[in-house]
């Protein structure tokens, strides 16, 4: 349809009467001008007329026979349905105006009966109501297609009457048919969880009784299965002229992935990936909840246990992540079976665990929960049929006021936990609030140490290493340093074990590898000897977890310009142990280019005869413990037995820790070939060891 103006646009299908000519005529002369009025001689001319367009109306003017009449106006309307087709009946004309209102029309007119005026005015009527005809039609259309395709359910309330009208959608989202709900609100009703019913039907009926806007309440349904969904209720309310509630109609959406969504989120934020046990943020929530149940009840008393799993990091490198992760599951497992139902287990990341106990009264209780998480935690775990063996240090800690925070809490287990690893694997440690001084200091330390590595705040010292046979010095044990801003010089005893947790021990270790190398090449230059002097370096096994460790020491060396043969790294008898077989592998690889690899306080491992039967090793250290009891028979039974094996598989010795001339002349009555210590020199700083070379030997 064009767009309307003040008179509808016309086209006049005559029929060749001469009433109909003067009708026509008088409605052209009643017309702004003279365009508003078109005519065609037949039926077949006008519809070409009308393709092309601009035309309101249609007035069907012909004698024609009635079922002809009929089948005019059911053509126009199938071809150009928005347009108004009136009817002009003439004395003689058998067409009848009900057949064609039947047919389509929107009205007939006797001729005789009206002017032109009244037939203009008849025509402005009867495109009005084509018009609003149409609109209602493509409404009506629009809404059936948006009922079809919403996922919403759509419900109407008669308040005249009660009666309620539910889509089928809206059953469907409960999991009913088409008649299966009744149409009384009380069968709506009947669909609402009982615990939100009563709130639903306050809420409809406060909105009948003043309600203005939009009702919008989310709240559950009940599903036919059995189970319940999640949905939101909108509505509105309609009043008729008097202001009087008149009806309330809406919609019903369902909400039930949403709201998964939501909770699987919450979960997720809330919830270790892993394991599935609550996170840190969690489980200081109930930590939280739980000191406050506690203050003023004896009954719900509360116990903190910190547990980490001990050689997580070796078992990652030898045997892959997806093992240890695999592992941390089963430690999971296994803590859940341990602790009661009102109990919380939390992952707080890495291998580390925390366990809220409730209702432990005294520390004994504590640690008899601890005892039954190592317990568990220490039967055996099988990877693709190998038995692998894992311990876990703990820390308890309990309130120790009614004021303790739950970070404090968690700090308190945690510093105790560190205390029971730093003392070996295995162990239980209690928080004991008066070291809590020296945990910060702990702390404090570390903060310290890793400033000082990054700044390179360290100095090296060395130690001659001596032959028993001339008192010759044949190389240096390299040994560094912390300078201190406050405390001088720190032995390495002080800070080594916490450069070792921290993991500071990586790049501290090789900055003094470089510092030594380069100072071992400068003493073969200024000072030589035959065989050159050589240097020894005690590194910790995780600089080579790295796999470009073995790049690192042969670029190390290289700047240095130091023979393989001149540098000895000296490694504890854990380190298999601790690492795994990747890092003995990269120091096969260093032995297989020349470097020396040497065992550090041998004897006092693990099992010292099995590592020499897995690895070849270029020499070893008797540990000074053995040194120093030389006139104890055992301990000098021990260090026949370890130069004895040593001469028979080809492997060098030092012994360490020699202070007195009376283990000095019973090391060599022994024929032990090396040794270092007090009696010889202490560690010198450069220019003190370059006075001693200066002499070649120490006696």
């Amino acid at each position: 349809m064009v767009e309307r103006s003040a008179e509808p646009t016309v086209l006049w299908v005559e029929g060749g009467l001469a009433g109909e000519r003067r009708l026509f005529a008088e409605l052209a002369s009643v017309r702004p001008t003279e365009d508003r009025v078109e005519r065609c001689a037949d039926l077949d001319g006008a519809l070409a007329r009308l393709a092309r367009g601009g035309f309101d109306a249609v007035v069907l003017a012909w004698p024609g026979d009635a079922e002809g009449g009929a089948a005019a106006v059911r053509r126009l309307r199938h071809e150009h349905p928005q347009l108004t087709v009136l009817g002009l009946m003439f004395p003689g004309a058998p067409v009848l105006g009900r057949d064609l209102l039947a047919a389509g029309a929107d009205d007939c007119l006797i001729a005789a009966e009206v002017d032109a005026r009244m037939l203009s005015a008849a025509l402005r009527h009867a495109c009005e109501r084509r018009r609003l005809a149409v609109e209602l039609a493509s409404s009506e259309a629009r809404l059936a297609l948006v009922r079809r395709g919403s996922n919403d359910g759509l419900w109407h309330w008669d308040l005249a009457t009660g009666r309620v009208h539910l889509s089928l959608r809206w059953k469907q989202i409960v999991g009913c048919g088409g008649d299966e709900i009744g149409d009384r609100l009380v069968d709506w009703l009947d669909w609402v969880v009982d615990d939100d019913r009563g709130f639903v039907r306050e809420a409809l009926s406060s909105h009948v009784a003043q309600g203005d806007g939009v009702l919008a309440l989310e709240h559950r349904m009940r599903h036919r299965d059995g189970g319940e969904r999640w949905v939101l209720l909108r509505g509105a309310l309609s009043r008729d002229p008097s202001g009087r509630a008149a009806c309330m109609a809406g919609s019903l959406t369902d909400l039930s992935a949403r709201k998964r969504a939501e909770q699987q989120s919450l979960h997720d934020a809330l919830h270790d990936p892993l394991t599935g046990l609550p996170n840190r943020a969690l489980f200081l929530d109930r930590l939280t909840l739980a000191l406050s149940a506690a203050r003023g009840a004896p009954e719900a008393a509360v116990a903190l246990l910190f547990l980490d799993v001990d050689r997580l990091q070796a078992i990652n490198d030898s045997l892959g992540h997806a093992c240890g992760d695999r592992l941390l599951v089963e430690v999971a497992a296994r803590l859940r079976r341990v602790v009661r139902p009102s109990d919380t287990v939390a992952r707080l990341g890495g291998d580390e665990f925390a366990l809220l106990a409730t209702g432990l009264r005294d520390v004994a209780a504590a640690v008899h929960l601890a005892e039954k998480v190592q317990q568990e935690i220490a039967l055996p775990f099988f990877e693709k049929g190998e038995e692998i063996q894992v311990e876990a240090s703990l820390g308890i800690a309990l309130p120790g006021s009614a004021e303790t925070s739950a970070e404090g809490l968690l700090r308190d287990a945690d510093l105790a936990m560190v205390r029971a690893k730093a003392g070996g694997r295995g162990r239980i440690e209690v928080y004991d609030h008066e070291r809590h001084a020296a945990a910060v200091e702990l702390l404090r330390m570390e903060r310290e140490l890793r400033r000082a590595v990054a700044m390179g705040d360290f100095v090296m010292h060395y130690q001659p290493i001596v032959s028993l046979d001339s008192g010759a010095i044949v190389g240096f044990e390299a040994l560094t340093r912390w300078r201190h801003p406050e405390r001088g010089l720190v032995a390495p005893a002080q800070f080594i074990a916490v450069a070792e947790e921290t993991g500071l021990i990586v790049p501290l270790g090789w900055r003094v590898l470089e510092w030594a190398c380069a100072q071992a090449e400068e003493w073969q230059r200024r000072f030589p000897a035959d065989p050159p002097y050589f240097m020894s370096v005690n590194v910790s096994g995780k600089l080579f977890t790295q796999e470009s460790a073995v790049a690192q020491v042969l670029r190390i060396l290289e700047v240095s310009r130091l023979a393989p043969e001149s540098l000895r790294l000296e490694v504890t008898e854990s380190v298999a142990l601790d690492h795994g077989e990747p890092v003995m592998a990269r120091l096969r690889a260093l032995q297989t280019l020349g470097v020396q690899l040497s065992i550090d306080d041998f004897g006092t491992g693990y099992s010292s005869l099995s590592y020499l039967q897995r690895f070849r090793y270029d020499s070893l250290k008797i540990d000074r413990s053995f040194v120093r009891d030389l006139e104890v028979q055992d301990s000098r039974v021990i260090v026949e037995t370890i130069l004895a094996l040593a001469s028979h598989l080809g492997i060098g010795v030092v012994a360490e820790g020699v202070e007195t001339g009376e283990q000095l002349a019973r090391l060599r009555t022994l024929g032990c070939p090396l040794a270092q210590g007090y009696w010889f020199a202490r560690p010198l700083d450069v220019p003190d060891a370059e006075a001693l070379l200066a002499t070649q030997a120490v006696w």
